[in-house]
């Protein structure tokens, strides 16, 4: 029973990590519409 467990935990703790790395470095990221620079008259640049 608790080789089970530790099959399942591990194949979550694998299965988040996987996530997590897919999101950082693979999932595109959207501009903001507002970014510093455009027509937004903030004035830095």
């Amino acid at each position: 029973m608790n080789e089970i467990i530790q099959n399942i935990l591990v194949f979550t703790a694998i299965a988040l990590a996987l996530t997590f790395l897919v999101k950082k470095f693979f999932w595109k990221k959207s501009k903001p519409k507002k970014a510093c620079g455009g027509d937004d008259g903030c004035g830095c640049h």
